[in-house]
């Protein structure tokens, strides 16, 4: 096991007690509800709070009557601070609404509600969660009947009810739990058989069984712990040892990302520490790791210390490819900031590519429509035609298992890619902003640019608007847009030249948008 104070020193910390109370009693200004890529977040207290809960909740109720959508809304959360009471919150509004409700003894990862809702047990779901945001955050995401993020149209409207019945909570109903149980609208589901069963239809578990690789699996104190345990019982895998059992809402014993926050993300080599020594020190060969709502993966080697999730995309479309010849997939579907070495890998098998804005949201109907190999974004989600219309952490860190054991290491892979391929230079930057600058950004088109026709000394040959700007260039590609929950830009670029022309590109490109870096 990882040491339980392996992370502890320094720690982010968190007042408990403070959180739980601005959470009933915000001292600060409420904002308004406002979706972003996938559900509404914020700090406990005026971020998110108990109205914030109720509002939704009862916008979604609401929204379900007048769209006469019957059946049971799964509800739950992941292992934050208040998942559990807003889940109860929500629970007890939707049955004073008279909408039946599913709950699960455990927390519940999000890939595992839209696996409840394409297998027809539920019909929509609200999941209280904040992915790998700091600990103090919380948020809500609504899953409709597709099992996927709720679209453009869906979360518009959920967000013009919520913030009116902020201001008029006359209008919300909700009863007690126990007052639900008695009107028989609430029935606790087994939520960890089926999603593992599903697993072994799109997971070579034989084959891990069998080669038995030393595989460091970390759940970073999230939902996926009972899953991993019951994959490892289940399917007899030996070697495959969950290093940390550790249930902490404050995560404190995950060591701090890069600015100084407790930030539960797989794809940071900061958290990630303890599973890169591990590989590091020859115990293991592979570790993987899920954020706490495990949407995304992490994943570490011997060969490579820990695997860019670019690169693991990579390796697994290309595996996906050659594993899946009679699938009827035409297209790798990727994010607008996400590698252009799966363009490569694409046409290579003469598939298609499929571009779409930041958020997964853009993917479910092609997964429901069985278009995808895979599907991915550079933030480390993925999943594909066939299994979950959410991202799945889960699925994502098995499938690299089994991808090392029948193959070998991910970072020796992705390097055959490359010289296959050519070799790709890759950056994002984060760049703190202000709500105006975020603005001005989301508001730029394509005619903006126009006089923009060489950078670095390429030749510009397309624009997109679609999510900030993205600029195409004969080798390269750079793009800017606004986070959707912070007040961050973030620029994204690569170069399949070099690293200097990517550094050139970055310097050119950021001046040319009036970016400041």
């Amino acid at each position: 096991m990882i040491d339980a104070n392996a992370g502890k020193l320094p720690v982010s910390v968190i007042d408990v007690g403070l959180l739980k109370k601005e959470f009933f009693y915000p001292s600060g200004e409420i904002a308004p509800v406002k979706f972003g890529t996938s559900g509404h977040r914020g700090v406990l207290g005026g971020g998110f709070c108990e109205l914030h809960a109720k509002a939704i909740a009862q916008a979604v109720a609401d929204m379900h009557k007048e769209m006469n959508i019957k059946g049971p809304v799964l509800v739950g959360g992941d292992t934050r601070l208040m998942s559990k009471t807003v889940s109860e919150i929500c629970a007890g509004v939707l049955a004073a609404n008279d909408i039946p409700i599913l709950t699960a003894a455990v927390p519940i990862p999000t890939p595992v509600f839209s696996m409840e809702i394409l297998k027809g047990r539920a019909v929509a779901s609200l999941n209280g969660t904040a992915s790998h945001n700091p600990p103090q955050d919380m948020g809500l995401k609504y899953n409709p009947s597709t099992g996927g993020p709720a679209d453009s149209a869906i979360t518009t409207k959920i967000e013009n009810a919520a913030n009116a019945l902020m201001k008029n909570t006359d209008r919300i109903k909700q009863i007690t739990i126990a007052e639900a149980k008695e009107k028989g609208l609430l029935k606790e589901i087994d939520v960890i058989e089926l999603y593992i069963n599903e697993l072994a239809k799109v997971i070579d578990f034989e084959t891990i069984k069998k080669l038995n690789l030393k595989a460091a699996i970390h759940p970073m104190g999230g939902t996926s712990l009972p899953f991993y345990k019951a994959v490892k019982q289940k399917y007899g895998l030996q070697n495959f040892e969950i290093v940390s059992d550790i249930i902490d809402p404050t995560f404190r014993f995950i060591p701090l990302d890069h600015d100084g926050k407790t930030r539960m993300d797989p794809s940071s080599p900061y958290p990630m520490k303890p599973l890169i020594d591990l590989v590091k020190s020859g115990r293991f060969v592979f570790a993987g790791a899920s954020d706490p709502d495990a949407d995304r993966f992490g994943c570490a080697t011997a060969a490579g210390g820990l695997i860019n999730p670019n690169h693991a995309l990579c390796v697994m479309a290309d595996y996906l490819i050659r594993k899946n010849k009679s699938c009827a997939c035409k297209f790798i579907g990727r994010t607008l900031g996400t590698t252009h070495m799966l363009d490569k890998i694409a046409a290579a098998a003469g598939l298609g590519v499929d571009e779409q804005n930041i958020g997964f949201k853009y993917f479910v109907d092609g997964i429901k429509d069985g278009k995808y190999v895979l599907c991915g974004e550079e933030s480390a989600g993925m999943s594909m035609s066939g299994w979950t219309t959410e991202k799945d952490g889960i699925f994502a860190v098995l499938l690299l298992l089994e991808i090392m054991s029948k193959e070998g290491d991910i970072a020796t892979l992705y390097n055959q890619l490359t010289k296959k391929h050519g070799v790709s230079y890759y950056t994002r930057i984060d760049i703190p902003t202000d709500e105006k600058t975020k603005n001005a950004v989301s508001a730029l088109k394509a005619g903006d640019v126009a006089a923009l026709k060489t950078v670095a000394g390429e030749n510009v040959t397309k624009v997109r608007d679609t999510d900030g700007i993205k600029i195409y260039l004969e080798n390269s590609w750079f793009l800017v847009r606004a986070s959707g929950t912070e007040n961050i830009l973030k620029f994204y670029c690569e170069s399949f030249v070099s690293a200097q022309r990517m550094d050139d590109i970055v310097k050119q490109g950021s001046a040319a948008l009036g970016i400041k870096l």
